[in-house]
């Protein structure tokens, strides 16, 4: 999601002096957002040319396959839909565009499990993952000490109704002997907003993790997946749909940024 917000903030700046640009330039301008982009197709509705000096347009549309944010996150496919974006028409004048209404936008993106695979192996996702399978043991020494620990060979598998498996091997220092991860789970979101993990479980070395163990693991979760905590940055988003199957994620979303966001 906070990838999605810098993108959308990315638009304002399609807008110059002169007038919106046209289709191609634009489309070269957010092709630069990507490392990397394996179709892109951008489409600007103009609004009446004398609006375009008052920093208005109409709609802006973009439909993107293997798009690449970061080096090792792969998107299948990114669609998104703006309504009419105004911006503050004195600040474009001095080459400072500005929102002066709320930018709002319908946004579509589709994940796989290869994609999603490629992640798993980014440094960052990995270190995140790691405190995850050291909270996951439940034990205090652990979790006061998580950098001794390396996450190993992480692997998700996208299964049916709308759940998800996490595997991984867990190994302290250099000792050659690991300890073997399965977390599963079902997904959803509660009134657009928050994440909810349904029915989590977590295996090590094939033995369950209680119950009450899981619960506050997953609480935590839940609480860090809550779009809520944007709101205090002039930023609403909500979740339409959450899509989970053997083949792909497939979120729809709402995003509406404040102009006090984009300062």
């Amino acid at each position: 999601m906070e990838f999605l917000t810098i993108f959308l903030s990315s638009l304002i700046t399609l807008v110059s002096p002169a007038g919106f640009v046209v289709d191609r330039v634009a489309q070269d301008a957010i092709r630069k957002q990507f490392k990397a982009v394996e179709q892109l197709e951008v489409r600007v509705d103009n609004a009446p040319s004398y609006q375009l000096v008052q920093g208005k347009v109409d709609r802006v549309r973009i439909a993107g396959r293997g798009l690449f944010p970061a080096d090792d996150i792969r998107l299948e496919a990114l669609e998104l839909e703006t309504d009419p974006i105004q911006l503050d028409a004195r600040r474009l004048r001095r080459g400072k565009p500005r929102l002066k209404e709320p930018l709002r936008s319908g946004v579509r993106l589709v994940l796989t499990q290869a994609d999603l695979n490629r992640a798993l192996r980014s440094p960052t996702i990995l270190k995140r993952l790691t405190a995850f399978g050291v909270g996951a043991l439940g034990q205090n020494s652990t979790r006061q000490q998580p950098q001794r620990y390396s996450l190993l060979n992480p692997r998700i598998t996208l299964l049916a109704s709308q759940r998800l498996q996490l595997q991984a091997e867990l190994q302290e220092g250099t000792d050659p002997a690991t300890l073997k991860i399965v977390a599963e789970s079902g997904l959803e979101m509660i009134s657009g907003r928050q994440l909810r993990l349904i029915n989590p479980t977590v295996l090590i070395n094939n033995e369950a993790v209680p119950e009450q163990v899981i619960r506050p693991i997953a609480n935590g979760i839940s609480d860090q997946f809550d779009l809520r905590q944007l709101e205090k940055s002039g930023i609403t988003a909500r979740i339409l749909q959450l899509n989970v199957t053997e083949q792909q994620i497939n979120v729809a979303a709402f995003i509406q940024l404040a102009p006090d966001s984009l300062r």
